[in-house]
């Protein structure tokens, strides 16, 4: 299971910001204009080959990218 710093060197690195003091309460969509629907994009992917995990078209909605943790309990769901 990913820890949060891995999470927040995956987001570092496709919305090129610092992100260190990023915690499970930071905003992300709607609070970073780096975080736009181009971003989004490019964090599924990220997701999916940094941690293995599938992210299903049903599943995405603004929910899961509202925070650092809501991300982070996203990807660390059980999907078996």
């Amino acid at each position: 299971m990913p820890k949060i710093e891995e999470l927040n060197a995956l987001l570092e690195t496709v919305l090129e910001i610092n992100t260190s003091h990023f915690d499970e309460s930071t905003e992300l969509l709607g609070a970073l204009p780096e975080f736009d629907s181009m971003a989004v994009v490019g964090v599924i992917t990220a997701l999916e080959e940094s941690f293995g995990i599938d992210v299903a078209d049903d599943d995405i909605d603004a929910t899961i990218f509202e925070t650092v943790g809501s991300l982070l309990n996203y990807v660390n769901q059980d999907r078996s």
